[in-house]
Formats: C-alpha cells, sequence, structure tokens
C-alpha cells in the first residue's frame, strides 16, 4: 500500500509553491523565466490521448525538450509570430493537489488547471489534469526545477483552437 502524504507536507509544499510560481509566470507572460523553471532534461508534453504515459511514441499536440520549449519561446517574444502578436490574456487557477510520489529528491504531483484565456471580446475556458515532477535542489526552493510537466486537456481529443499562450 503506498502511504498518503498531505499537502501539508513541506516537500509538498514546496512543490506546490514552485507550480504556482510557474502558472504566475505564465499569466504575466514571462516566458524566460518559466523556460528556466526546467530542467535541461526537462520534458513540456500536451499528449492527445490523455491515457498514454508513453509520450515519446505517441501523437502529441506538444513534445519539448529543452531546445523545442527554446525555441517556442523564441517565437511567442521575438519578431513577428501570429500566435504572438495580440495574444489571449489570461488567468489560471491550479488546485486540487494530490502528490503521487513524494521524496528528499522529488515530488510527483498531480492537480487541476482551469485557465481562461480573453482576446477580442471573447472568453476561453481550457480545462486540464497536470502532473509536475519537480526536482528539488540542494540550495533550496528558487533552485526547484520541472523536470516533467503534463497537460491532459478534457478536450485533448477534439478539435483544439490555436491558442497563442503557453498552456
Amino acid at each position: 500500500m503506498t502511504e498518503t502524504v498531505p499537502t501539508t507536507d513541506a516537500r509538498v509544499a514546496r512543490a506546490v509553491d514552485l507550480v504556482n510560481r510557474e502558472a504566475e509566470l505564465l499569466d504575466r507572460t514571462e516566458y524566460h523565466a518559466w523556460e528556466k523553471l526546467f530542467t535541461e532534461d526537462g520534458i513540456y508534453v500536451i499528449p492527445i490521448d490523455r491515457e498514454t504515459d508513453d509520450f515519446a511514441g505517441s501523437l502529441n499536440m506538444v513534445y519539448d525538450d529543452a531546445r523545442m520549449r527554446q525555441m517556442r519561446v523564441a517565437r511567442m517574444t521575438e519578431g513577428y509570430a501570429l500566435a504572438a502578436v495580440d495574444s489571449a490574456r489570461t488567468v489560471r487557477t491550479v488546485s486540487r493537489f494530490v502528490p503521487e510520489s513524494v521524496s528528499d529528491d522529488e515530488v510527483v504531483l498531480r492537480s487541476a488547471q482551469i485557465l481562461v484565456a480573453y482576446k477580442r471580446g471573447n472568453h476561453d475556458l481550457w480545462a486540464a489534469d497536470l502532473v509536475h515532477r519537480i526536482r528539488f535542489s540542494p540550495e533550496g526552493p528558487e533552485g526547484d526545477r520541472i523536470a516533467l510537466k503534463v497537460i491532459r486537456l478534457v478536450n485533448s481529443d477534439d478539435a483544439v483552437p490555436a491558442a497563442g499562450f503557453l498552456l
């Protein structure tokens, strides 16, 4: 039987703080700072199949390693990109934190995200289950990094409009 670790556990609280910090950076479109939250081998993935854990062998909306995240951020912040021009303002709420595994080195945390995007008088709603694998830094919380972020959209197998922002 797996031991249940409460969200009040200091390691879990530290991981939740990082996830909340990430959400704040994304809503502020501070994409360069967001990119630095990932480990060098970190993966940012939005799978089409909500049930898969084989991201490398599956079709994904996004499957970014460090190089791809860097290119995505450059596209969102440099020069003229249709996706970045007149991009939506976003507000995201991350909640329902459930620790899946906890050690002194890392925490795997499941959560729910509701993202509201506003653009040209229209609101769009994005809902997803998230998984974050957070690696702790021996230097403290400021050095903690995301080794994996999985975004399982509730409508991932349906037509999804272009976002113009990072999920």
